[in-house]
């Protein structure tokens, strides 16, 4: 809202200072700056009205050391992280972008299906949760969406130059360029990186090709959101990994958005991705702002309400940039936590069947609890765990160059 406000001002009157809304960098910074100054400066009286109001966790006894004690500790901090990313997004960003009418309404729809899902926990007295079926549901809910607006919308292009033409000598054009509808996306590590889902899906036919691509939308959306869900497990862990996934992002975000920077890195141009970067930076200022109540020894958990949220909104982000395949790299650590699981369930079931009882891989999954059980301590897990995930990001900057 600002950020019109500054602009028809900047327009009408001409006054000193009124166009600084219209760089990036300034309004992103401002974002963040919000962000977290709403997490941090309100963050002790919102844990203290949870904390009246009897909103506490429900512990599930798994033998893991200090576990009881976190029994009672206010949860849907979720809440404050959704509204820290809403209001400075709102604030500082264009409104009118599809790309942040998309994630505004990805934040909020997962935001209220975690929310549901902790309600049911906390006042229902139900352990369990909302069941996994309507959380999928709900995930499929939103993928749908956002799969169809970045297949159909018109402003969703990505941008094409062409080289310059020598119009007489000593006089050359500006280069040409022109904005395509496409379904294009980035292989990482591949020089000629561009690989069109249109061309691979239309084998099967054209009709099937936006059903397709919608398909892997709501795959993407819904492993990742599952992952982050999967990673809050212990203090301070999903937080600080978000915030590094989310800065990584923003860096993409910018250089996707930088005609310079696009051109010199051989980078995928996306018109009005610039925004994003702004949506980013109120991200990366809310998962910050909640860590600092959320580190070792937590004072708050950010519950279901937060971490579907922000792991959708991942999602999203890497959609929008095209930037999925490299998902795996950024959200390493998501990934490795939801395969830790998935392996463990799988062959607890093969073994139950094949020898009578079920065998564990690990002491205990997701792959954090494995290591709270082998006597790691907390805080020495989620630090170790943040500096996997700052090499994961390392690694997937590098592909900007290693191709």
């Amino acid at each position: 809202m600002l950020y019109h406000l500054f602009d028809y001002i900047d327009r009408m009157f001409d006054l000193p200072g009124a166009g600084v809304f219209q760089y990036t960098t300034f309004r992103a910074a401002s974002a963040a700056v919000f962000s977290l100054m709403i997490t941090i400066l309100f963050g002790k009286s919102i844990i203290n009205w949870i904390r009246r109001r009897q909103i506490g966790e429900t512990v599930r006894e798994l033998g893991l050391e200090g576990q009881t004690e976190k029994k009672g500790t206010p949860t849907m901090g979720g809440l404050m992280i959704m509204a820290a990313i809403v209001l400075p997004t709102l604030l500082f960003a264009d409104i009118y972008n599809i790309y942040i009418i998309l994630l505004l309404i990805t934040t909020i729809w997962l935001g209220l299906i975690g929310f549901l899902d902790d309600y049911i926990k906390i006042f229902r007295k139900n352990k369990e949760g909302l069941a996994g079926r309507f959380k999928i549901v709900g995930q499929v809910i939103i993928g749908i969406v956002v799969g169809a607006t970045l297949y159909f919308h018109e402003d969703v292009v990505i941008r094409e130059f062409y080289d310059p033409i020598s119009i007489e000598e000593g006089v050359v054009e500006i280069p040409a360029y022109q904005d395509v509808k496409a379904t294009k996306t980035t292989i990482p590590f591949v020089k000629n990186n561009d690989l069109d889902y249109r061309v691979i899906f239309g084998f099967l036919g054209d009709w099937l090709t936006p059903v397709l691509y919608i398909g892997l939308v709501i795959f993407v959306v819904t492993a990742v959101s599952n992952g982050a869900n999967i990673t809050d497990g212990i203090d301070g862990l999903a937080a600080g990994t978000s915030a590094i996934i989310g800065l990584t992002i923003a860096i993409f975000a910018y250089i996707s958005s930088n005609a310079i920077f696009s051109d010199y890195l051989n980078v995928m141009f996306i018109p009005r991705s610039e925004e994003l970067v702004i949506f980013c930076a109120a991200f990366v200022g809310a998962c910050v702002g909640f860590l600092w109540y959320n580190a070792y020894p937590a004072q708050i958990f950010m519950g279901d309400t937060g971490s579907l949220m922000i792991g959708g909104v991942i999602a999203v982000l890497s959609l929008t940039l095209r930037k999925e395949l490299l998902l795996p790299v950024i959200c390493g650590i998501f990934l490795v936590e939801l395969v830790s699981v998935m392996t463990q369930v799988s062959y607890f079931k093969y073994t139950k069947k094949k020898y009578g009882e079920g065998r564990r891989i690990f002491l205990m999954s997701p792959l954090h609890h494995h290591y709270q059980k082998k006597g790691v301590s907390e805080a020495k897990i989620t630090v170790r765990f943040w500096i996997l995930g700052i090499l994961f990001a390392i690694i997937a900057l590098s592909t900007l160059k290693l191709r």
